[in-house]
């Protein structure tokens, strides 16, 4: 998911996510992201992973937020 879709603000999100969401939850959206960002750069790519991931946490009533 770092490797692919992190443009470098992102990272804290994406852990947050891999942290709070099941592996097969998390494996469905990577997925997801990758048919709908195929041949975007990557800050795009971040967004739609980004959407994506809401999504599924304003489903599950998941934060997906740093509490600081």
């Amino acid at each position: 998911m770092l490797g692919e879709f992190n443009e470098g603000r992102s990272k804290s999100y994406f852990c947050i996510a891999a942290t709070v969401l099941g592996l097969e939850e998390l494996k469905a959206v990577v997925d997801e992201a990758k048919d709908k960002s195929e041949g975007l750069d990557v800050k795009s790519k971040s967004k739609i992973l980004r959407s994506i991931l809401d999504e599924v946490a304003e489903k599950k009533n998941y934060c997906l937020k740093l509490r600081k």
